[in-house]
């Protein structure tokens, strides 16, 4: 039996990368799938990829207002949301000496106001016993050099997952952090090779994670087969972080 099947379930920032490789699996194991996008195009695109029905909805993470529509949606389509990902999210290189209020604000905007008032949103869809996954990253626990924001954010989203486990408990709703790695998306394609192979050369397994390799983790939390876990990381790297 398909791991999502009869199971409802939104993926903010699903229409490309990351977010695009979960929405498929979720898909293929049974879900009736809903992707949120900033861009009209990017969302037909990517829900005609994920086939089986999914759904692309046109929403700004950012904007708390988008969330409650993007939401409502599913609610009016199917009265309910049994499994979450929330995993829009931006990354731009800045040293200390070059970050900017703006810079400040968009990461954090996005990374971290979007994702809680999304969850937010979201919250009141959920059914009891339903099932939450953030994507962070690695970077929430190392000294990245010129990713300093970035990582914060992300610390930030490991931080809630703690929290927001305690508060739902009572609701049996699972929160948990999914965290990549260097993974080979369209936006790591782009970095010069050598940049690359610096990259990689730290990783125990001598290469990025592949998105369907972080899309199975994430499954596997959002699924009933992580019916006892919350609140944790699942980290997706490779052994990079772990040895």
């Amino acid at each position: 039996m398909a791991r999502m099947s009869n199971k409802v379930a939104l993926i903010v920032g699903g229409a490309k990368g990351i977010g695009l490789a979960i929405a498929e699996r979720l898909s293929a194991e049974g879900a009736m799938v809903f992707i949120t996008s900033r861009r009209s195009e990017d969302a037909k695109r990517a829900a005609t990829a994920i086939g089986h029905g999914a759904v692309g909805i046109v929403a700004d993470a950012a904007l708390p207002e988008d969330m409650r529509e993007a939401v409502e949606k599913v609610r009016r389509e199917h009265g309910r949301i049994d499994a979450l990902v929330l995993n829009a999210g931006l990354s731009e290189p800045a040293q200390i000496t070059e970050i900017t209020p703006e810079h400040f604000d968009r990461h954090f905007d996005v990374n971290v106001r979007g994702m809680v008032f999304g969850f937010q949103a979201a919250l009141p869809a959920m059914r009891d016993g339903g099932s939450v996954v953030l994507v962070g990253s690695i970077a929430d626990s190392g000294g990245y050099a010129s990713y300093g924001t970035y990582a914060a954010t992300k610390a930030a989203v490991r931080s809630y997952a703690r929290t927001w486990t305690t508060e739902l408990a009572s609701k049996g709703i699972r929160v948990n952090v999914v965290a990549p790695g260097p993974t080979d998306t369209e936006m790591m394609a782009a970095v010069q090779p050598d940049m690359r192979a610096a990259i990689v050369a730290p990783i125990p397994m001598g290469r990025m994670a592949r998105p369907a390799e972080v899309a199975a983790a994430a499954l596997f939390l959002l699924s009933d087969e992580a019916s006892y876990i919350a609140g944790a990381e699942l980290c997706v790297d490779g052994g990079l972080r772990q040895v």
